[in-house]
């Protein structure tokens, strides 16, 4: 865990790690990372533009997914698609062959099977038939939701092995669509931006032994998983460096 003393700081030092990381990899193999949505989100993508800016990165070899997706338009504000058109790959000129959009306008079970196809067709797969993405980034909600994976759900759907499947969010808009728990699981980083008043019980509650959010189910699956945070008091343990 790695705390900061407000968003602006936690946004930049991600953004500068990430892109530190993608300079420092001499690979030209492809790269895939799964974005999110949530309002550090937006200061996180200025801060890799600026980034950009100051240095140039190897993002041509970046195939930029989805962690979820609300089921609107993609022009609609609420679109994660469109926040990330707007902020950063617009502003960077990231190749429309390297954006891998969740079509939010058409009915939800077509586009999950359009994005599985995609997914399948672009990125390794492991033994289980998950996606093995190189790095996902989470938000995480007031109740300790990830993704569009909220609490609410059974036991039954959190085990459900699909590596997207569609949702029905308890918050506005309803109807979404998310990576599953498998698929997190499997990915290489997860590195989960925890910004925002009011996550301090959810942030503790997904770090308790037995985890009752979506974010301690996920820290459950995964050997390893870094938290980004702003929220105050998190943690009594000690802070860890970025590796």
């Amino acid at each position: 865990m790695i705390r900061f003393p407000g968003p602006g700081e936690l946004a930049a030092t991600v953004a500068e790690n990430w892109l530190k990381s993608l300079r420092g990899d001499s690979s030209d193999a492809p790269y895939h990372v799964a974005l999110s949505g949530g309002r550090i989100t937006q200061a996180f993508f200025a801060s890799i533009v600026a980034g950009c800016e100051r240095q140039k990165a190897p993002l041509e070899r970046v195939h930029f997914f989805w962690a979820d997706e609300r089921c609107v338009p993609p022009t609609d504000p609420e679109s994660n698609f469109a926040v990330a058109q707007r902020l950063l790959f617009g502003p960077l000129g990231i190749s429309e062959s390297h954006i891998h959009a969740i079509n939010g306008a058409i009915v939800p079970e077509a586009a999950v099977a359009q994005v599985v196809e995609d997914v399948r067709r672009t990125i390794p797969l492991d033994g289980r038939q998950q996606p093995v993405f190189d790095m996902v980034f989470l938000g995480m909600g007031e109740d300790g939701h990830v993704a569009s994976l909220f609490p609410e759900e059974s036991e039954e759907a959190g085990r459900d092995a699909a590596i997207y499947r569609p949702v029905t969010a308890s918050k506005p808009p309803p109807r979404r669509i998310t990576l599953g728990y498998a698929a997190l699981a499997a990915a290489k980083q997860v590195w989960v931006l925890a910004s925002g008043q009011g996550k301090e019980q959810a942030l503790r509650n997904s770090l308790l032994e037995n985890p009752v959010t979506p974010l301690g189910r996920v820290l459950k699956m995964r050997q390893n998983t870094l938290i980004l945070t702003d929220v105050p008091e998190a943690d009594p343990g000690d802070d860890l460096p970025i590796s």
